[in-house]
């Protein structure tokens, strides 16, 4: 059977009535929506025509049709419209991100926050780890006389610190020889450099320094291998609450609580092939069977240093793909701006929805 041009806007517009009113769709409203100079009675036809290809389903309880899950796949790929940001919403993404460098972690958490905030979606932020990261200083700082706290500030802005007690007395200048050889021998080194050199000098030093020296390193080594897992920020996945497809509690839960215990990245569908800068997965498309239901919407951005993440959105199938879409695409440019030159794009957008 033929997807002739008129069953594809019948489909396009029972998709978009749709998306706006979460009922299922007759024949009255597509011919309004539409624009065709058919009659409702043909209009059935097509829609049972479409219904058999497979693009529409029919919940048993109405005689409307919904989109089905290849129906949206169609609708994404050839149907959609450009959405067109407003000024408004390019300022409130703009202001929203008006982030300070810091922590790279921290920036990303709060860019999904802020993301959730606009599109009322639950939202995940990744950042790939960086493949070679490094202790960039150590300060040491004296608390009494046998605890002191160190402080590790890696290459990528990470800073940590750890109160070490001993059960020794420490006095200040070896406090200061202990700074003097860790910033000397232990820093711009991987992981595996930094264990090969705490070998070699174990040999050379007397015990007690060497001790020293151990735990300083071994704390910097767990803040160099943090670095390198790949963590997941999800937030705002209370927002699910506000669609109607998981207004019952008992239908959000599974999903709710399986994007709350996704942290390290293992489940959510966060890789980006080929180079694509826009991936959307639509309904069972999605390998998890705790997303069969849902659509998740994926750009990736650039963070410099031969880094990149990938910011998502988690929704219904039902979910406005292409206003997700402009304004993820959007969202995603505004970060890689904001990494490689500590700038905004400017408000480009224009007054129409």
């Amino acid at each position: 059977m033929e997807l002739t041009n008129r069953k594809k806007r019948i489909l396009r517009a029972i998709v978009e009535i749709y998306i706006s009113t979460a009922e299922p769709v007759g024949s009255k409203a597509v011919a309004e929506q539409a624009g065709l100079d058919i009659s409702t009675a043909t209009i059935r036809n097509e829609m049972a025509d479409l219904t058999e290809l497979g693009y529409l389903e029919q919940p048993h309880t109405s005689a409307g049709r919904i989109p089905s899950p290849m129906g949206y796949r169609l609708y994404v790929n050839e149907l959609m419209g450009e959405h067109q940001l407003t000024m408004q919403e390019t300022q409130r993404i703009n202001d929203a991100l008006n982030l300070k460098m810091e922590e790279l972690d921290r920036v990303i958490d709060r860019a999904g926050k802020v993301l959730s905030q606009i599109s009322d979606y639950p939202v995940f932020t990744m950042a790939q780890p960086k493949q070679r990261v490094t202790v960039k200083r150590y300060d040491l700082l004296m608390v009494e006389e046998n605890a002191f706290i160190a402080v590790v500030m890696t290459d990528n802005s990470v800073v940590r610190n750890k109160l070490i007690h001993l059960s020794d007395e420490l006095s200040d200048t070896q406090l200061q020889l202990l700074s003097t050889v860790l910033n000397s021998s232990f820093v711009g080194l991987t992981v595996e450099e930094m264990e090969q050199t705490l070998d070699k000098m174990e040999t050379r030093s007397a015990p007690g320094a060497f001790n020293l020296i151990s735990m300083v390193v071994q704390y910097a080594i767990e803040v160099l291998q943090e670095q390198r897992s790949q963590t997941i920020h999800t937030s705002g996945i209370t927002h699910l609450l506000e669609h109607p497809e998981y207004r019952s509690l008992d239908k959000a839960k599974p999903l709710m609580t399986y994007l709350a215990e996704n942290q390290e990245g293992s489940k959510l569908p966060v890789s980006m092939e080929n180079g694509q800068n826009m991936n959307i997965l639509i309904g069972p498309e999605n390998v998890s069977e705790a997303l069969k239901d849902t659509s998740v919407v994926m750009a990736s951005y650039d963070i410099g240093d031969n880094m990149r993440g990938v910011i998502g959105v988690v929704g219904p199938t039902r979910m406005d793909y292409a206003k997700v879409t402009a304004r993820l695409s959007y969202f995603a440019d505004s970060l890689t701006r904001m990494f490689g030159k500590g700038e905004l794009p400017p408000g480009d957008g224009n007054d129409q929805e």
